[in-house]
């Protein structure tokens, strides 16, 4: 089966009413391919009004979700909340959730069990520092990222996996597409090894860190790079060229 290319906007902790707004009309007036799928995620406070906004061909993914249903967990939101607002993705994982916020492999597995399991599919991020690179543990440090997720999950259909360096996010350093596709390589072999070639097969693999419309059409010819998760890019209308990098 072939795997439908995947475009991710993480938005991150940017953006106003009016400026999120100009980016989702640039969306819905664009010609976006439809053999892509695109998926935004707004700060959450925007959720609401993106998918308010947004062409129903562009899913709208939260940065981070729950994993509890809801009750007394004050400043969370829950999975149960995102379906109620017509929100059918997350992201998980992300680095800066793991270094900033101290996010363990375990916490975002267990997250990504909870959100898959309720209806919710996860865009789940993994990827090593400059210094486990330089130290030759890049494949190292991303299977045992890998082995917290397979412990808690036994579903991968709603999982899309992105690779993201996090040396190369926002820095403007960018893997080289041997660099990157060698990762993703690795990491489809790695599900071939240790939950099935069906699982490998079917799993899209997206590689972000300082994607730009200049390098997308490069990184996407790479036979294991299914798509990307996009950042500062996604905030700015070169974001529909990336989108469209294959047609």
């Amino acid at each position: 089966m072939a795997r439908k290319f995947f475009v991710g906007g993480n938005f991150k902790m940017n953006g106003t009413i009016s400026s999120v707004k100009e980016i989702v009309e640039n969306l819905n007036k664009a010609q976006l391919d439809p053999n892509v799928e695109t998926v935004i995620a707004p700060p959450a406070l925007y959720l609401l009004l993106v998918r308010e906004h947004a062409k129903k061909e562009i899913g709208v993914a939260a940065q981070n979700v729950y994993d509890k249903p809801n009750g007394a967990f004050t400043g969370e939101i829950s999975v149960s909340q995102l379906k109620d607002s017509g929100i059918d993705w997350t992201i998980l994982g992300h680095s800066e959730r793991r270094t900033i916020l101290a996010e363990s492999d375990q916490t975002v597995a267990s997250k990504t069990k909870y959100a898959t399991e309720n209806g919710v599919s996860v865009i789940w991020c993994c990827g090593e520092s400059l210094e486990q690179r330089e130290a030759g543990k890049t494949l190292e440090v991303i299977a045992t990222q890998l082995s917290a997720l397979k412990a808690q999950i036994s579903d991968w259909k709603k999982i899309v996996i992105a690779y993201e360096p996090i040396w190369a996010i926002g820095t403007g350093k960018v893997a080289t597409t041997e660099q990157a596709q060698e990762v993703h390589a690795s990491i489809r072999d790695w599900l071939v090894k240790e939950v099935s070639q069906t699982v490998a097969d079917e799993t899209r693999i997206l590689y972000g860190g300082s994607v730009s419309e200049k390098n997308c059409k490069d990184l996407s010819k790479e036979k294991d790079i299914d798509g990307f998760l996009v950042g500062g890019a996604s905030l700015k209308p070169a974001f529909v060229d990336i989108i469209n990098c294959k047609a």
